[in-house]
């Protein structure tokens, strides 16, 4: 069964965005960028919240385009954004665009068959609510939480608050380019 692997980068007090929504505060080196690739191999499918889709759609389609990109990751997932597999969860779109498809309704059920297809892992990234759902539903499998040096003191929570308690079993923690830390956590089978 293809598992889904929930990618959240979160300050140090447990917030996924700013007060305001920012985010530009991760503190990103090669390290994790290559850590992020390789994680991309064993994906075929990207899904997304509303919210992180609308900024995910106005950057990565052309994110490589500009000959002055110096960033190595942009000109490396640029492309395979393209040309992966999207999934949006959003009860307010209709329709996402390249080649998108929007789950609105039925959560538990289209996730749950996603899941038992065929294919490789599915990589939610970001998403506080949609990650909540998920988590709420049972269908969450491996929790790879990166805690950026810095305090937000405001915005989205990392975790929204579950009506029942969840236990987590930690599965690897590292550190990255000496600034961010991956916990990452599974389920309990």
């Amino acid at each position: 069964m293809r598992k889904i692997i929930y990618w959240v980068h979160a300050s140090v007090d447990g917030y996924v965005a700013g007060p305001n929504g920012e985010f530009d505060w991760p503190s990103v080196g090669p390290e994790l960028f290559a850590y992020s690739e390789k994680m991309n191999e064993r994906v075929d499918t990207l899904l997304y919240g509303r919210k992180v889709w609308e900024g995910m759609a106005a950057y990565w389609p052309t994110a490589d385009a500009d000959p002055d990109t110096t960033d190595d990751h942009s000109r490396v997932f640029a492309p395979y954004w393209r040309e992966t597999a999207k999934i949006v969860l959003s009860r307010t779109l209709t329709e996402a665009g390249w080649g998108t498809r929007v789950i609105g309704e039925n959560v538990a059920e289209e996730i749950a068959a996603l899941k038992a297809g065929p294919g490789r892992d599915i990589l939610l990234t970001g998403g506080a609510e949609a990650a909540a759902s998920l988590t709420e539903l049972g269908l969450l499998d491996d929790y790879r939480v990166v805690i950026h040096p810095v305090v937000l003191g405001g915005g989205p929570k990392l975790f929204m608050e579950p009506k029942d308690r969840i236990g987590l079993e930690l599965v690897d923690s590292r550190v990255f380019d000496s600034k961010t830390v991956l916990l990452r956590y599974s389920r309990p089978a």
